[in-house]
């Protein structure tokens, strides 16, 4: 055998036990949520701020998100109209953005230029409108709810009060 061939030959072994060696790492599963609200919790919060809706007669949807803006829970009330749930998502994103409830936002880009053209900018948003509250737990902020479907904003947000006052006290 030539020296070359024999070079080639112990070359391309050499390769193949350095590949050998360098397994391929497992795939890591997906990333879990962020920071947020229990499933049951999240569930116990729509739940209510649904049927508070419902008892004034509104007729809503209620999500709620983890601090990554995630959704945990998506309730859909009876009869709702469809574009309840998108326009919850857009409620929720305010508060993702600003950690502050979304009413706070609608009112001060009545009267600031800059922050009413960096809502309509951004595609998560467009026009913002009140019906969200920020959910915290010992100070930090872990996530949303948004309720969508009464007639105005203030109803939406007091259901969305509502809903996250009966598990407050149980965030952590």
């Amino acid at each position: 055998m030539s020296k070359s061939i024999l070079f080639a030959i112990c070359v391309l072994a050499f390769a193949g036990a350095a590949q050998a060696q360098t397994a391929p790492a497992a795939p890591a599963g997906p990333a879990p949520r962020a920071r947020g609200p229990s499933l049951a919790l999240s569930v116990e919060a729509a739940q209510t701020a649904v049927a508070t809706c419902l008892g004034n007669g509104y007729k809503v949807s209620a999500l709620v998100f983890d601090s990554g803006g995630a959704p945990v829970v998506i309730l859909s009330g009876d009869g709702v109209g469809a574009r309840t749930v998108d326009i919850a998502t857009t409620k929720a994103a305010v508060v993702l953005k600003y950690k502050v409830a979304s009413s706070v936002i609608v009112d001060k880009a009545k009267t600031d230029a800059a922050l009413a053209a960096d809502l309509k900018a951004d595609p998560k948003i467009g026009t913002a409108r009140a019906g969200s509250v920020p959910i915290t737990a010992g100070g930090d902020f872990i996530g949303a709810i948004a309720v969508s479907g009464a007639p105005g904003g203030d109803k939406d947000q007091l259901c969305a009060q509502t809903g996250l006052d009966k598990v407050a006290a149980r965030l952590k």
